[in-house]
């Protein structure tokens, strides 16, 4: 049978998938798991006959979007936020792995532009960060103490002060998304020649170490956040820029509704570096060197291992069950 007989004959039991999918019918878990069955029909047919095609990606779409929805219903009587974690996050990070990878190609580059501007121009850092702040760390470098910055104020106005601001950004790196992506490059670009150009001025300085410690310390888990926030984003702008076989509408709910599942896995790994940053980062220049680079190791091993290995694992053991099909 030829692709378009094919689409033609079946179009109205898709449309008919997707109005379970978004709410638009309603379905109990046995109807949703009998159009589930007939989708996997469908999506193997596809597969084999037409392998590269787009009819493809939108049937693997919908089978994951049921299976999802089957899954939820069913565990949502157990534990809701465990599931969430556990099984949801993991999957839709897998499903949107490409996007985590642009984030990350982006964040080293800019970072990497923000290292050689303040190589090339002295007065980067202060244009950045402003003269006021750049002027008081070299003061607190004479002092001896380059990371003085974070010991100003209580530890619990600090740790509530820094993780509002931080879920901010994390907002904005998702949010502006929905400007084509241009806003999430934005912030991000921003962020990022911060970084670059601060870690260059301690190097420059001659206190690189130091503010290893007192960057990294909360910063291996709040800079890692704020990359998975920009993955957020970017999906969030490609679904409006490319809505595949969609509407541009459906497909916009779609990545609003999953960047923003995206965004809140974030949180309570923003709450942990806040809560580092607030009652640990203080003490770093005064902490052995070892307790430093375990934080820094564990932390930053803590949430890769959540949003680069888990979703392999997650999808893997799935598709191994036949419970999901690919989701590539």
């Amino acid at each position: 049978m030829r692709e378009v007989a094919f689409i033609k004959q079946n179009k109205e039991k898709w449309l008919e998938f997707e109005q379970a999918i978004f709410g638009k019918a309603k379905k109990n878990p046995d109807e949703m798991a009998g159009l589930y069955i007939h989708l996997i029909n469908d999506l193997s047919y596809a597969q084999s006959y037409y392998p590269k095609s787009k009819t493809v990606v939108y049937l693997n779409y919908l089978a994951s979007q049921i299976y999802q929805k089957i899954y939820k219903t069913k565990r949502q009587e157990t534990n809701r936020v465990v599931y969430f974690f556990s099984t949801e996050i993991p999957l839709l990070m897998y499903q949107y792995r490409r996007y985590v990878l642009y984030a990350f190609v982006l964040f080293f580059l800019f970072v990497g532009m923000g290292v050689l501007s303040a190589k090339y121009d002295d007065g980067l850092a202060r244009l950045i960060m402003g003269d006021a702040y750049v002027n008081q760390t070299l003061e607190n470098i004479k002092k001896g103490d380059p990371v003085a910055v974070y010991k100003s104020g209580s530890n619990w106005g600090s740790f509530i002060g820094i993780t509002m601001n931080n879920l901010k950004v994390g907002a904005f790196c998702f949010l502006f998304g929905i400007f084509g992506g241009v806003g999430t490059f934005y912030i991000l670009l921003q962020n990022c020649l911060m970084l670059g150009s601060f870690q260059y001025f301690f190097y420059q300085e001659g206190v690189f170490w130091e503010s290893v410690q007192g960057i990294w310390l909360h910063g291996s888990m709040e800079i890692f956040a704020i990359v998975i926030e920009s993955a957020a984003g970017l999906l969030l702008g490609a679904s409006i820029l490319f809505p595949k076989t969609y509407s541009r509408f459906t497909s916009f709910k779609m990545g609003m509704r999953n960047g923003l599942k995206i965004y809140l896995s974030t949180i309570p790994f923003t709450i942990a570096a806040g809560f580092i940053e607030g009652f640990v980062t203080r003490y770093s220049l005064e902490m052995p060197n070892w307790l430093n680079v375990f934080i820094i190791l564990f932390t930053l091993s803590l949430i890769s291992f959540y949003y680069l290995i888990l979703p392999f694992m997650v999808a893997k053991k799935l598709k191994s069950q036949n419970i999901i099909p690919s989701l590539d």
